[in-house]
Order: structure tokens, then sequence, then C-alpha cells
């Protein structure tokens, strides 16, 4: 992302009754976690804002009927702050972060990602911030062994579904084998529904660039350019 001309981020850790994006100059930090060591809310990540770029976004998806907010007070939450320390630690680029929709809709968090297309020609880089597998009774289970074999039966599903652009799988992820196992809510999910309906309007192949696991479970990220 280095040549980005702003990065968009679609944060798991924000859900709004509407589409809601930060739009101001100077974001704060925002430490939306719990009994964590001291250091893990001294950290910092100045990147400016781009007010602009939010009011841009708003009409974007206003444009495609979808209800859209602004928003001025919150900070970058650990879903915006975490990734881009490690991608872009200078912490020079703009960055604005996109809530999800409260409710969890599939197939209108694809929506939002197609109506949102006409950023990309402008060098803005759109970045889903969540986990492909996300459940903690399985992340701390004891027992290993079942956690990562249900893990991979889904996250192999989520590679076909995604490689092979299959929408309609998608927007049906629940009926995906493992897929409530995977995700009891599947507010980390989603980011890749927006990701993938960008790529799908921009005609973007996609590609897998990792597969792993993490916390004892099976974990891929997918990228489009």
């Amino acid at each position: 992302i280095a040549n980005a001309k702003a990065v968009l981020v679609i944060t798991a850790h924000w859900e709004e009754q509407d589409v809601t994006i930060s739009a101001q100059a100077n974001p704060g930090m925002y430490y939306d976690y719990y009994n964590f060591p001291a250091e893990a809310y001294q950290l910092q990540y100045p990147a400016p804002g781009t007010p602009g770029l939010a009011v841009q976004v708003q009409e974007l998806l206003q444009a495609s009927g979808i209800e859209a907010n602004l928003e001025h007070e919150r900070g970058f939450d650990h879903g915006t702050f975490i990734p881009l320390m490690i991608m872009a630690p200078e912490a020079q680029i703009p960055v604005l972060q996109v809530s999800l929709k409260a409710n969890l809709d599939p197939a209108e968090h694809i929506a939002i990602g197609k109506a949102l297309a006409p950023l990309l020609a402008a060098g803005v880089v759109i970045l889903g911030s969540g986990l492909s597998f996300h459940s903690f009774p399985a992340m701390r289970s004891a027992d290993k062994a079942e956690p990562l074999a249900r893990s991979t039966i889904f996250d192999n599903w989520l590679n076909t579904s995604v490689l092979g652009e299959d929408e309609a799988a998608l927007v049906n992820w629940e009926q995906a084998p493992e897929g409530r196992y995977s995700h009891p809510r599947e507010e980390h999910l989603l980011p890749l529904h927006v990701c993938f309906g960008t790529a799908s309007a921009a005609n973007l192949p996609p590609k897998n660039f990792y597969q792993e696991t993490l916390f004892g479970t099976m974990n891929s990220g997918f990228i489009w350019r």
C-alpha cells in the first residue's frame, strides 16, 4: 500500500445501524479491548484522516441507495491500527474507517463494496479487517485437533467460494460446512464481503495470499489487484 492515496478500512470492530464513515481530520486512538498489558494502551498510530474522501464515500453509497452517515469523534480501533502499524508503520497515508451495518446482512455488505469500487481508480486501497475464522471458544479450546479440523473445512470452502468468485455462496455462507462453528457471530467475516463486492464491480481477480494456522485454527487472507 506504499503508493496509496488513502486507505479505507472496513473494520469488524465497528457496527452502526447505517454505514458510518469516520470524517475527522486527525483521528485519535480507540483502545477497544480490555485487560491487556499497559503497553497495549500506549500504542499510537498518528495517521491523518481524510474528511474530503469521507464525503465522497458517503456520496457513492447514497448514490447506490445505501444510507450513510459521517462521524467525527471515533478514533482508530485495533481493527485499523494493528494491521496498519505493520503495513504502513510510517503512518503518513490518510486513513478512514467505515463501519459494518448492524444487521450483518451479507448481501448488503457485498452491495456496499460494489458502491465503493470507483475509489480504486483514485488510488484508494480498501482493506477488510477481520478474520476468516473467529470463534473464541474454539480458539481457546484445550482440544486443538477439533478446532483445526473443523476450521480447515470452512476455510477450504471459503477459498473455493472467493477464488471461484461465487457471490451466491458468500451470501449464503451460513449454509457452508462448519459456517456457524467458524463464525458464531459474523462481524469478522463481513469485511471480506465488502472487499469481494468492490473487486467484483472492478473485475479484479482474487488471490489467496496466506492460508495458515492462527490460535490453532485455519485462516486465510485474500487480495484483489
